[in-house]
């Protein structure tokens, strides 16, 4: 039986062979508007045989495949997060009892894939369950296989998302010390192949043959490399930032080019976060070419400035004062003990200058401005206590001969006469 007898009706409400078609249908399919003859129903049929995906059987049987087929598929998809859920789980039960927290990624990472799993599930059995021809269920086959790597693609590709997650579970698992700027250059490259290779599988699949395309890759790899020359040069020059590590993630970086926070690196360049919070992308050949002044590899933070005491200071005060803040700096519990530096340096224009130089024991900003601030206002604490007052700027102006001021008197003012 054709497929005609399955969507045309007859004129008595049967379903036959014989082709009774509207008029509209004729004119669509035949070029004729109305009453079709035999030569047209031969042609129809036909062309519609070449269309076969139906196979039916007697009217009532043929209702309740339909019936059941729905059935299936409404099922599913109704159920399809409580399915997942289910199966989600059971295996979040089994990862809880590992060591490791790897697994729970893996669950986490294939919960909406999942639920496209059971609904697709759902269909497939829905179009298994009608009775198809033998193309047909070999096309329903292809399909639902594709699906599925297209499914287990978009788990794997959620996972490999997670990067931040995974190179913490990595380096836990195996006891090894990964670098930050590996993580995000690799998640892409991991992503990259992951897609790759779904699109492989799936050209396989419905035997598309991959040859000509690595050929014709091989034949154009010359022009391409020179298309993409400036492409190419910034990622050689992220892999030699990464096997370089002049930087890392979340790095405080300065360059002639930018200065700011590492957020990211990629195969094109690399995002620093200025600190008037601006994202700039510095090419990744322009940065690897660069001399790359890495603050956040600090040990220890510098304080280092000149303290100006009046002239009128008396030596025993200012040598006191030198051991009094040298005595303070090394009492200073956030004040770096290796290098402290504080000396009587020089006779300035306006002043007679103490020297320091020291180190604070952090390297975060915000800290070290509070340790420097507590530094300063112990420094005047002992300036008061000794009664020393600091300098400033000043000149004195002698002249050879002295002044003579001539005070005029002004006229008074006349006397209001009434």
């Amino acid at each position: 039986m054709s497929l005609s007898s399955r969507i045309l009706p007859a004129e008595s409400g049967k379903r036959t062979g014989s082709l009774n078609c509207p008029p509209k249908m004729c004119k669509m399919l035949v070029g004729k508007p109305a009453g079709c003859g035999n030569k047209e129903m031969d042609y129809l049929q036909k062309m519609l045989a070449k269309f076969h995906i139906y196979h039916p059987g007697p009217a009532g049987e043929e209702l309740l495949a339909d019936g059941i087929a729905v059935l299936i598929l409404a099922a599913f998809w109704l159920l399809r997060k409580r399915l997942s859920r289910l199966v989600l789980g059971l295996v979040s039960t089994i990862a809880n009892r590992t060591k490791t927290r790897l697994d729970n990624h893996i669950a986490k990472a294939f919960e909406k894939p999942m639920h496209w799993f059971f609904a697709l599930l759902g269909l497939y059995l829905a179009l298994w369950y009608l009775p198809l021809t033998g193309a047909s269920n070999a096309l329903v086959s292809d399909l639902f296989r594709s699906a599925i790597i297209l499914i287990v693609t978009a788990g794997l590709y959620s996972l490999a998302s997670s990067s931040e997650a995974l190179h913490e579970e990595f380096e836990e698992l195996f006891s090894v010390k990964v670098d930050k700027i590996l993580v995000p250059f690799f998640s892409k490259v991991l992503k990259f192949i992951i897609v790759a290779l779904a699109l492989t599988m799936i050209a396989q699949e419905w035997d598309y043959r991959i040859d000509g395309v690595i050929a014709g890759l091989g034949l154009g790899g010359l022009a391409f490399s020179l298309a993409a020359k400036d492409a190419l040069a910034n990622i050689f020059g992220g892999l030699v930032i990464i096997l370089d590590k002049p930087f890392s993630i979340g790095d405080w970086i300065m360059t002639p080019s930018v200065e700011g926070t590492v957020e990211d690196i990629n195969f094109r360049g690399t995002k620093v976060r200025t600190f008037a919070q601006a994202l700039v992308t510095v090419p990744n050949s322009t940065l690897a070419s660069e001399p790359i002044t890495n603050w956040t590899k600090m040990g220890k933070r510098r304080i280092t400035f000149k303290l100006g005491v009046t002239y009128g200071t008396p030596r025993a005060k200012l040598k006191k004062c030198v051991e009094e803040i040298e005595k303070m700096l090394r009492q200073h519990p956030d004040i770096h003990q290796e290098t402290i530096l504080v000396r009587f340096d020089s006779f300035g224009e306006s002043s007679l200058d103490m020297f320091l130089y020291f180190f604070t024991q952090t390297t975060d900003w915000e800290e070290y401005l509070r340790v420097k601030e507590d530094v300063n206002l112990r420094i005047m604490e002992i300036l008061e206590r000794e009664e020393v007052s600091l300098a400033f700027p000043s000149k004195s102006i002698y002249f050879e001969t002295p002044l003579q001021t001539h005070i005029t008197s002004l006229p008074s003012a006349p006397e209001n006469k009434s």
